[in-house]
């Protein structure tokens, strides 16, 4: 058996990298940050662009498009998991809305990573189609992101009225 040394190397950068991005969001997520309803819509919108020119580079197959279709619900599913991972709290006195990540949603989010990583490595290897692939995993992405901010909204309007009729 031979070892790919330098398929390990970057493999190993990319773990180093990975890990030490994820010791600094860990940090970071002890705090709780404030939530602004209305500003939940951004990343969905500004990744939909992403995404949509992925499709306007190369325009997938009729089973290309069903790929993608079944991973942007796959996504929709898995953000609103990710989004009830989220810790939400309103202020009892100035009714300020805040968020705080769970260790559990960011490492969701590492999996989902490697998933693809792992993938895009393999997929030429298989002869598998890169594009595709990658239209698929920004499609799932797309409907994670969607997903959990909509749950967000949704749990954060809802403690909001509770905090407001309470008072």
């Amino acid at each position: 058996m031979q070892l790919d040394t330098p398929h390990l190397i970057q493999y190993g950068i990319t773990a180093l990298v990975v890990g030490l991005i994820l010791a600094l969001r860990v940090r970071r997520m002890a705090k709780s940050r404030p939530l602004t309803l209305e500003r939940l819509w951004i990343i969905p919108a500004l990744y939909a662009l992403l995404v949509a020119s992925l499709f306007l580079r190369t325009q997938p197959s009729l089973g290309g498009w069903a790929l993608c279709a079944a991973a942007l619900v796959v996504g929709a599913g898995l953000g609103w998991q990710r989004g009830k991972l989220m810790h939400l709290s309103v202020d009892p006195e100035t009714h300020q809305l805040n968020q705080k990540a769970s260790i559990g949603g960011l490492l969701f989010i590492v999996v989902l990573i490697a998933v693809k990583m792992i993938g895009q490595a393999e997929g030429s290897a298989l002869h598998l189609n890169v594009m595709l692939l990658t239209q698929a995993f920004g499609t799932m992405a797309l409907g994670l992101f969607s997903a959990m901010r909509v749950e967000m909204y949704l749990r954060g309007k809802r403690l909001l009225q509770q905090a407001r009729a309470a008072a």
